[in-house]
């Protein structure tokens, strides 16, 4: 296979409709030439001489290396060799330099366009500035072993073992990330099974504590009677997200249009799941939307007295006061028995499913109203019913409880029968 001649510099219209096997060099001083041999592949090749030894660098084929792409990469290389170094060398150095702070930003800049809502992106960026960063952030990847990963984990690994799970799968990924991208080598020092399963205890085992704390159900008649007689429309949500059981971000997200007679509809894209979700709303739930103000400029139910969505952390600004108002009378307040710490909004979801369970309703029944997935892949294809006429049933008895009262009927009222205004 001998040389081509080039004929003055190539050209991206000869490279592509090149194909008689040969070496075909571009000129220009950089040694780049393009390598097609007998079977018909195609390489862009460097011959470059480093302290007076020649050698030959492969970077890469047509068309996934553009003509423009190879003499950049070329004229770089030329560079390097003309210091006396060697540029793959260089470029080995380059990749194991890069530090744990610098893979979570590669990482997330390929990966974040895959999650689905905001908070969750900003919730994965953060987990990893708060816990991991302080711990690996400077250390180079190709350096971080078991015990560096240790110094991120063990602090919150018991005190708060929920989030100390997502800081591991987190920083799994990213240092995979980085080991695919050729930064480092050998095995995860970040993976759970065989590995940190024989350092860190269980989280299944560690104390419950790290729960979201829940409503007793015996203070859950005083607790809805306190809610009553605040004002507010952050009041008004934490009374409907509790009807729901919903999660919090979903009530607060939550749109007109999602409402269909006596049915909220939450699309998948809005729940955490990925599926979109109906809720049965009772007489209570439709009674309260009904006398919900209209904002003119904003298609939200609980739309924010200044604009916008209501943040999480009002919601969870009235349960504090009204564990505090209760504290204040008789020293304990609203708070979870099993922790002692006081409840939370997403703690109500908790409360609920305790409900149902005592109550004798169907697990699978209570799981769906939480939208929960249920059972295997194979069991949940079997699965198609979303039993909204039982649960409307289940969640008029849930209604009933949270009053301190009996069902006395299930009649369904529908939004129109409340406020024609709304229509």
């Amino acid at each position: 296979m001998g040389d081509k001649a080039s004929r003055g510099r190539l050209t991206a219209r000869r490279v592509d409709t090149l194909s008689e096997a040969g070496k075909y060099h571009d000129g220009g001083g950089t040694g780049l030439y393009l390598r097609i041999t007998p079977s018909g592949s195609r390489q862009w090749v460097q011959r470059v001489s480093i302290n007076g030894k020649r050698k030959e660098l492969g970077l890469g084929s047509p068309p996934a290396i553009t003509l423009a792409t190879a003499r950049k990469i070329a004229l770089e290389n030329k560079g390097i060799a003309m210091h006396g170094n060697d540029p793959l060398l260089a470029k080995r150095n380059a990749r194991a330099g890069v530090t744990f702070l610098e893979a979570v930003d590669k990482y997330l800049m390929a990966k974040l366009s895959e999650f689905k809502n905001e908070k969750h992106k900003k919730q994965w960026r953060s987990t990893l500035d708060t816990y991991a960063v302080p711990a690996l952030g400077s250390k180079r990847v190709s350096e971080i072993e078991v015990q560096d990963v240790l110094l991120a984990l063990e602090p919150i690994w018991h005190s708060k073992t929920e989030t100390a799970k997502r800081l591991r799968g987190r920083i799994e990924n990213v240092l995979s990330w980085a080991t695919v991208a050729g930064h480092r080598k050998g095995d995860n020092p970040a993976r759970w099974k065989g590995n940190l399963s024989e350092i860190l205890p269980k989280p299944s085992k560690i104390n419950k504590g790290s729960n979201h704390p829940a409503l007793a159900l015996g203070d859950m008649a005083q607790w809805w009677s306190d809610l009553s007689h605040r004002e507010g429309i952050t009041a008004k949500a934490l009374k409907f997200t509790a009807l729901t059981a919903a999660r919090s971000g979903e009530v607060r997200g939550m749109t007109w249009h999602e409402i269909d007679g006596a049915v909220w509809s939450i699309p998948a894209e809005r729940m955490k799941n990925g599926k979109s979700h109906r809720v049965p709303l009772t007489s209570e739930a439709l009674e309260l939307l009904a006398a919900l103000p209209r904002a003119d400029n904003s298609p939200l139910v609980f739309a924010a007295p200044r604009g916008g969505m209501l943040s999480d952390m009002a919601l969870s600004g009235v349960m504090r006061r009204l564990h505090r108002s209760k504290e204040a009378l008789d020293g304990k307040g609203y708070i979870d028995n099993v922790n002692n710490r006081p409840a939370v909004p997403h703690g109500l979801r908790s409360t609920f499913r305790q409900w149902t369970a005592e109550q004798g309703y169907p697990r699978d029944m209570a799981e769906i109203a939480l939208a929960h997935f249920i059972g295997s892949e194979v069991e949940r294809a079997y699965q198609r019913s979303d039993m909204l006429d039982r649960r409307r049933d289940m969640m008029v008895a849930w209604s009933a409880f949270c009053s301190g009262r009996t069902t006395k009927s299930n009649k369904v009222l529908h939004l129109a029968e409340w406020a024609p205004h709304t229509q």
